[in-house]
This record gives structure tokens, C-alpha cells and sequence, in this order.
């Protein structure tokens, strides 16, 4: 398989995996199999980590890989991507539709490998974690699982400046922290818990009533309390989007900022009970979240 015809399996990969929202739709048609290249490595290596996770209250299902199977995995692959990285192999390996692709778009632009030896840390450690011992802990997954992906992203456009990655980082890192406050009863069913544990203990919010999805009123007001933390990082990266040269870039990152905070806005509305009932974006909420980035910007 030639690299052209590697970037067209990332782009059908992008197009139809099914957690997939439009990836790479607002930029440029030379820019976007490049995205979709960074998608897949992204993409393949969680879903490794993440796939066939048991719900700890139920039997355990038929297709449920074993903890140290997952991480086997995707160790496997951070090994095939070394290999792919320091030009040891080029041949037809198992992820090579996704490397070969890949190492062309890394010299293009030249792309650290620390940023994509970062994401994969991270998802190892998805693997082997469940449990958080307070913000800081939780913060520096959010640098190594979501900062990554901006950073790239602005390289991909040719931003290579400090100021512009730090208002990344503070984009990403609060939408990975309003998607953990969006999931917390989706990840109860993973047995992992992103809410700090000195913050539970702070509330007095006990493991059992998260588990028996009691959205108590100290279950609510430790949600507020994430919420509004989380709103704050989201305010430190606004910049972000008007220091854009590209028409479509500024506004993709623009609607990604509204969205997230959309996100958490429904948070609030539903009076922080994200237990029983799960806050998300839909078909209504793009308009508004299209009028604002556009007026934003």
C-alpha cells in the first residue's frame, strides 16, 4: 500500500468510525487527510485501551478483553510506532495503514514524537487507572490525553507559538474535564472515577452513592464546584480563535469552545445531575452554537 493510498484508509477510517463526528470538515482539502491521519493514530490507540471494558455490577460480557490483553495491545502498537519513527521499518505491518501515512505527515510538518508518545501514556494509563487522587492528578492526564491534539492541530496550520499552544492546552483540557463531568455515570460502568478523591471526601460524596447513581445535593454541589472550574480553564483559552488567520480553523475552534461550554451550560440546567441523566449536544443546538462562533468571532 502506497502513502496515498494509506491517507485515503484514514480518511474512510475518520468518515465512519462510530463515535465519529465530522473530523477535518472545517479545513482545507490539502490539509484534511493529514487530520485524518493524526485521527487514526488517535482514534485506534484508544479504542485498544478502552474497547470491552465489563460493567463491574454485571456479568462480565463474552467480548470483554482482560486488562492485561488491552495493555499487551497497545503496547504493541507504542512499539510498532517507534519502529515506524525511527525509520526502522516501512514494511506491511499491522497498523501500517496508519503509519505509513503518518510518518509522511510527521516530516511534512514536522511533528514531535513526544506529542503522540504523550497520548499513548495516556492511554495506557486509562488502562491500569481508575481512580484519581485529587486535580493535579487529573490535570496531567488531560495534559498528556487531550493537549496533544490541539497542539498538533495548530502545527498542521503552521502556528508554532508558545501563546497560541497555551490557549490550546486551556481549550483542551476543559473540554476533557466537561466531557468527564458529562460521563460520570458512563464511566461508572467502565469502574473508573475522574472526580478527585479529596474532592469527594470534601463533599462527602461516597464511591457507593456514585455507583448507586444518587445525585444527592452534595453530589450536585461537588459537580458545581468541577463545573465552574472547568468554565474558568475554558475562559483562559478564548483567545484562541480570532488570533486565527484561517477563516474555517478560527471557526472550527470557535464552535469547539462554544460547544464545550454549551456542554457544561446543560449541566447547570439539569442542577448538576449528571447521574441519571446524561447532558449532550443535538441537531437543535447547531444553529445557536453556529450564530455565536460566528458573532464571537
Amino acid at each position: 500500500m502506497n502513502s496515498t493510498d494509506a491517507y485515503a484508509a484514514c480518511s474512510d477510517f475518520a468518515k465512519a468510525h462510530y463515535e465519529n463526528f465530522p473530523v477535518g470538515l472545517l479545513v482545507s482539502a490539502e490539509l484534511r487527510p493529514h487530520v485524518h491521519a493524526v485521527y487514526a493514530f488517535a482514534r485506534v490507540s484508544d479504542d485498544i485501551a478502552d474497547e470491552g471494558y465489563a460493567d463491574p455490577r454485571l456479568p462480565k460480557p463474552e467480548n470483554a478483553l482482560p486488562q492485561e490483553e488491552r495493555l499487551a495491545q497497545l503496547l504493541a502498537f507504542r512499539e510498532e510506532f517507534r519502529s515506524w519513527a525511527s525509520g526502522a521499518t516501512n514494511a506491511e505491518t499491522p497498523y501500517a495503514w496508519i503509519f505509513r501515512p503518518l510518518m509522511a505527515t510527521i516530516a511534512k510538518f514536522e511533528l514531535p514524537h513526544s506529542l503522540f508518545y504523550d497520548l499513548l501514556s495516556a492511554f495506557e494509563q486509562d488502562i491500569v487507572k481508575r481512580r484519581y487522587a485529587n486535580f493535579t492528578e487529573v490535570m496531567d492526564y488531560c495534559r498528556r490525553s487531550a493537549n496533544p491534539v490541539g497542539r498538533l492541530v495548530l502545527l498542521l496550520h503552521g502556528y508554532r507559538d508558545e501563546e497560541r499552544f497555551e490557549w490550546s492546552d486551556h481549550i483542551c483540557t476543559a473540554l476533557q474535564l466537561a466531557n468527564f463531568w458529562q460521563d460520570v455515570a458512563v464511566d461508572l460502568v467502565k469502574d473508573r472515577i475522574y472526580l478527585p478523591q479529596d474532592d469527594l471526601k470534601k463533599f462527602a460524596v461516597s464511591e457507593s452513592q456514585l455507583f448507586a447513581l444518587d445525585a444527592s445535593p452534595a453530589y450536585r454541589d461537588l459537580l458545581k464546584f468541577q463545573v465552574d472550574r472547568a468554565q474558568e480553564i475554558f475562559e483562559q483559552g478564548k483567545s484562541l480563535a480570532a488570533s486565527l488567520r484561517q477563516f474555517l480553523f478560527s471557526l472550527e475552534i470557535s464552535l469547539t469552545w462554544h460547544g464545550g461550554t454549551t456542554i457544561l451550560q446543560k449541566i447547570r440546567r439539569q442542577n448538576y445531575d449528571t447521574l441519571t441523566k446524561r447532558p449532550k449536544l443535538t441537531k437543535w443546538d447547531a444553529l445557536p452554537l453556529l450564530c455565536k462562533s460566528l458573532i464571537s468571532r
